[in-house]
């Protein structure tokens, strides 16, 4: 906790000269995105090292054992992991045993159990090669950045709140171009987060395991799925699939730990992180209200459209388009930075999806989290629909070193359950 402190009161001391003293007009240094990605390498690791060195094993969640240091890193590991060059810019995190892993140069094998119950290795390769998922990202990269240069200009966040435009448009006009706007505002970070990946894969690192087919499988540090993020039906399913690996962070050393309100605790922890412009606090505290009025709506009707295919089709277009237009009003105050033209943006619209979330909470019962119920259990966030239905074949699969060391298995299996948890 000292080390978090530490670290999380210094980054936003950074952050606090970097906006109020070292913007000289045109010229902004900006170095928060490395002081970001670094926080969430310390912060992360004290953690881990804390949950495999001194504490129980029973007193641990089934993510945390398999994430737990029990050994404490010389001071060329911790530094490896916190500066090598493929992640000092702009990250993703990752676990510090699965960079271990990777400059360890353990290899990867599919195991296929038999009827008789003995394995059968068909597929073998020291080194796999990423230069498909290398190519397959830098062209995600490319047609990213030409969006971005091309149409985002021409789609500005702030023409939301152009005094014109809020007096002459209807509101399904307002709504409609609150929802082009935001998603043009995206293909930068999915450029940004997208290069990240594939400089990883490009260095060998990212290489989660074959399917039952021996196809590779380069995203075990992707940051986001920008088919999963642009047709979500849920606001959680839109968090889930956007900046993931910040958000497994926030999960890990916080949702996990919060002895009380931990989604609320959570979203405050990313608004610091973030930085200290007041829209990023505008937009995460506008977040809780979504996300448990999405959670309330979601455990009170939803089974009641699921039965029917066709009625189902029909509540995931509703929910769709309830999703992208509550996730373009969340945040509008994140890009717009300011409170004014925040407030200005939420007053034109009549606060109306605020209060919408109050009166659904009032509404609805929310039920509570029972997180530390279960010594074994703990209450995370269902990550991608993708790695729900591979939950087969991480079953099938077994992650293994060269010297096919069990206990290895085992601990790497381990690991990408509690991922896809």
């Amino acid at each position: 906790r000292y080390c978090f402190v530490f670290a999380l009161g210094y980054l936003t001391v950074c952050q606090i000269t970097r906006v109020y003293i070292f913007d000289y007009g045109q010229y902004s240094a900006d170095f928060s995105g490395p002081m970001m990605i670094i926080t969430q390498k310390i912060t992360s690791l004290a953690f881990e090292i804390h949950d495999g060195m001194f504490r129980k094993t029973e007193d641990l969640t089934p993510s945390q054992r398999c994430l737990a240091v029990r050994r404490m890193p010389s001071l060329l590991e911790y530094l490896s992991y916190n500066c090598n060059f493929m992640g000092i810019l702009a990250g993703p995190l990752c676990s510090y045993k699965d960079y271990i892993t990777f400059i360890e140069g353990r290899s990867y094998q599919l195991q296929q159990s038999e009827a008789n119950g003995k394995e059968d290795t068909k597929y073998e390769q020291t080194d796999p090669s990423p230069n498909i998922a290398v190519a397959q990202k830098l062209l995600i990269c490319g047609l990213s950045l030409l969006f971005h240069m091309t149409i985002t200009k021409t789609l500005p966040v702030e023409y939301n709140i152009d005094d014109n435009f809020r007096a002459t448009a209807s509101w399904p006009v307002r709504f409609f171009y609150l929802y082009v706007s935001l998603m043009a505002a995206r293909p930068k970070y999915y450029f940004a987060w997208t290069l990240a990946d594939a400089i990883n894969n490009a260095a060998g690192f990212g290489f989660r395991g074959y399917d039952k087919n021996g196809v590779t499988h380069w995203d075990l540090i992707s940051n986001l799925r920008i088919q999963q993020i642009e047709f979500s039906t849920s606001f959680k399913m839109f968090l889930d699939n956007w900046n993931i690996q910040t958000a497994l962070w926030l999960k890990r050393v916080c949702y996990e730990r919060a002895t009380f309100s931990p989604t609320i605790q959570t979203f405050i922890l990313s608004a610091i992180w973030h930085g200290v412009y007041p829209g990023y606090y505008l937009t995460f505290l506008t977040g809780v209200l979504m996300t448990l009025a999405a959670r309330a709506i979601r455990n009170n009707i939803r089974h009641y459209f699921v039965e029917s295919p066709a009625v189902k089709l029909c509540y995931d277009i509703i929910t769709w388009m309830a999703t992208q237009v509550a996730i373009s009003y969340t945040v509008v105050p994140f890009v717009l930075l300011s409170v004014k033209p925040s407030f200005t943006f939420y007053s034109s619209c009549y606060f109306c999806l605020h209060i919408a979330s109050i009166l659904v909470l009032l509404v609805f019962p929310l039920k509570r989290t029972q997180k530390g119920s279960k010594k074994h259990e703990s209450v995370q966030p269902v990550w991608s629909r993708k790695l729900e239905e591979e939950e087969n074949l991480l079953q099938k699969n077994s992650y293994s070193t060269t010297n096919n060391s069990f206990s290895q298995k085992q601990e790497i299996t381990c690991r990408y359950q509690a991922l896809k948890q």
